[in-house]
């Protein structure tokens, strides 16, 4: 029989997670057992899984694992609203809140204090921590093929949209720039964290930051859903895109902190976003009550604002500013200018 040049479809395969099938075509909502409150009452973590008719990768999207960083959430439950996803190959795992603990009591951290994302691998044995590690590596981390987890600035602290990821692998590093937000910062894979022991499995994974803990941030959850759709088209789980990637991307490989020089009151001279020149940048003052010791801060190299404290008052050595290095600033901010006025101007159907 000639061949007639249409590429053959490969039927996708049925994923089982927590013991319940979700066959080609089906769309579930499972809820994976935690553990119990107090009260005896169980607590769960719920997971929606979207199996597409066609073979493909296995993605998860996550969001909370501290447990007041919010942005994801929203990311996750307007991402779920894309009419694309009918047209879904391979299979979409979103899990909206993964720290239920910290979640339900508007903190990063478990009751037992400890760092989620500072916990992984985990132990089915270990602490409230290491056991909620180790269910979500186990049901969710293993049986995928990549994966995109949702963060965003610590209380009283905000990010600009950007990616976070270990651009030294080739693979990760095109969908980091696939994502489309105007930076993206090379980052260290961390002891414990989810990336680290993603990364030990194979599943290259991206970290997007945007936005403050216990905050909606509009743009932010818009550039998130964008991303993750960009991410995906890019692995060919959706059809191809008529509108170009409108971002070129400009990756920072390092950054760092710029911390209060003495105790006091902050006032900010920049914001997020903008671009600032070493030695030429008024980036604060921090002050006393009466104004009459203050100490001005000058940025100490060149760069962009990516991470902000919003709370005026500050202890020496607090963090301030969080700059990524660039060796073209002047384009990292056109293209952030870009990106904001692009998202505001979107008429944005997913709410």
């Amino acid at each position: 029989m000639p061949d007639s040049g249409i590429k053959k479809r490969r039927k996708n395969q049925p994923i089982e997670l927590a013991g319940q099938k979700v066959l080609p075509g089906e769309r579930k909502t499972i809820d994976l057992v935690v553990g119990k409150l107090y009260t005896h009452s169980p607590i769960t973590m719920p997971v929606q899984v979207l199996c597409g008719h066609q073979a493909g990768p296995v993605m998860f999207i996550s969001a909370a694992i501290h447990g007041d960083e919010l942005n994801g959430v929203e990311i996750i439950r307007r991402l779920l609203k894309v009419p694309a996803l009918k047209r879904l190959k391979g299979t979409l795992i979103a899990v909206p809140i993964v720290n239920l603990h910290g979640f339900i009591n508007q903190s990063r951290y478990l009751p037992d204090r400890r760092d989620l994302n500072r916990s992984f691998p985990g132990s089915e044995k270990g602490s409230l921590a290491g056991r909620v590690a180790r269910l979500f590596l186990d049901e969710i981390v293993e049986r995928c093929t990549h994966g995109i987890d949702l963060h965003t600035g610590a209380i009283h602290r905000s990010n600009l949209p950007q990616i976070r990821a270990d651009l030294d692998n080739e693979e990760t590093l095109a969908l980091a720039k696939a994502f489309g937000t105007p930076v993206v910062l090379n980052s260290n894979l961390r002891d414990g964290s989810l990336r680290e022991a993603a990364n030990k499995k194979g599943i290259p994974v991206l970290l997007y930051e945007a936005g403050e803990a216990l905050r909606f941030d509009e743009l932010s959850i818009r550039g998130g859903v964008q991303g993750i759709l960009r991410v995906m088209r890019r692995l060919e789980m959706l059809p191809a895109s008529r509108k170009k990637n409108e971002f070129d991307p400009i990756v920072a490989r390092s950054s760092a902190w710029v911390r209060a020089p003495q105790d006091g009151i902050f006032r900010a001279k920049v914001k997020q976003g903008d671009r600032v020149q070493k030695d030429q940048t008024l980036l604060a003052v921090v002050s006393d009550p009466f104004g009459e010791s203050e100490v001005e801060i000058w940025a100490p190299f060149s760069g962009i604002v990516i991470g902000q404290l919003h709370l005026p008052l500050v202890n020496e050595g607090e963090a301030l500013f969080h700059i990524a290095r660039f060796n073209r600033t002047d384009i990292a901010a056109d293209n952030i200018e870009n990106y904001q006025e692009t998202l505001e101007a979107l008429n944005f159907p997913y709410l």
